[in-house]
C-alpha cells in the first residue's frame, strides 16, 4: 500500500509532469500566434470586397460543389465543415468581413469540402474516428487516475492509456487534413482569380498560424501519452 501511494503521490509530482507543462506551453504560443495574426489581417480589407461567405460561394460553385450549404454560427473562429450534412459554418468573424483574414478562413473551409467532394482518404479516416476521438480525450486520462485510486489496476491503467492513444492518432491525422485545405485554399484563391499574389501571401500567414495551433495540439497530446506510457513503464518495472 505504502508503494502504491507513493507512485500516487509521484504521478502528480514525478519528473516527467515537465513534458505536460512543454504542452502548454506550446498551445498557448500557438494560440497567442494565430490571435495577433488574425488580428492584424482582419484589420486588412480585400481589394475585390468579398465578404468571406461570398468567397465560399464562389470557391464552391467554381469547383462544382452545388449540394454543400453555407451557415452563420455563432462565434469567432468557430468556422467548420461539417461533412456529415454537408454543411459550411462561417463564424461572426468571417461571414459578413470582406478582411483578408476572413476570406483566408472561409476558403481554408472550403478546402475541407473539396477534400470530402474529391473522396481525399485522410478526411475519411478523420471522420471515422471522431467518435472513438471523443471517448479518448474524454475517458483516456480518468480511466487511468481510476486505476491508480483502485490500488493500481493495471488493466484500467493499460486501457485508459490506449483509449487516450486514440485521441492522439486523431491529432495526428488532422495535420495532413488541414494542411491539405489550406494548400487547396490559397491555390483556388489564386486560380479563381479571386485575390492578388500580395493578398493571398497574407492569407497564406494567417492559414499558417492557425496550422501552428493543430501542430502543437498534436505535439502536447504525444508528450502527455508519452508521460503516461514512461510512468505506466516505470510502475511495471518496480513491480517486476
Amino acid at each position: 500500500m505504502v508503494s502504491d501511494m507513493g507512485y500516487y503521490y509521484g504521478y502528480y509530482m514525478d519528473p516527467t509532469y515537465f513534458l505536460v507543462l512543454i504542452g502548454a506551453v506550446l498551445c498557448i504560443f500557438a494560440q497567442m500566434r494565430v490571435s495577433s495574426t488574425y488580428r492584424k489581417y482582419s484589420g486588412v480589407r480585400s481589394r475585390s470586397g468579398l465578404t468571406g461567405v461570398q468567397a465560399a460561394s464562389r470557391i464552391l460553385q467554381m469547383s462544382g460543389i452545388y449540394d454543400v450549404r453555407i451557415e452563420h454560427v455563432r462565434g469567432e473562429l468557430t468556422d467548420h465543415y461539417d461533412p456529415a450534412h454537408k454543411v459550411l459554418r462561417l463564424s461572426d468573424s468571417v461571414y459578413g468581413s470582406s478582411s483578408l483574414a476572413a476570406i483566408g478562413v472561409a476558403a481554408h473551409e472550403c478546402g475541407h469540402a473539396v477534400q470530402h467532394d474529391k473522396g481525399y482518404a485522410p478526411l475519411k479516416i478523420r471522420t471515422a474516428l471522431v467518435p472513438v476521438a471523443n471517448i479518448g480525450s474524454r475517458a483516456g486520462i480518468p480511466l487511468v487516475f481510476l486505476g491508480v485510486l483502485l490500488g493500481m489496476n493495471q488493466m484500467l491503467i493499460q486501457v485508459g492509456i490506449w483509449v487516450f492513444a486514440l485521441a492522439v492518432l486523431f491529432q495526428l491525422i488532422t495535420l495532413p487534413v488541414e494542411f491539405n485545405a489550406s494548400g487547396r485554399a490559397l491555390a483556388m484563391l489564386g486560380d479563381y482569380g479571386m485575390l492578388a499574389q500580395d493578398e493571398t501571401n497574407a492569407c497564406r500567414r494567417v492559414l499558417s498560424a492557425a496550422a501552428l495551433t493543430y501542430v502543437a495540439a498534436a505535439a502536447s497530446a504525444i508528450l502527455q501519452l508519452l508521460r503516461l506510457v514512461i510512468l505506466f513503464g516505470n510502475n511495471n518495472r518496480r513491480r517486476d
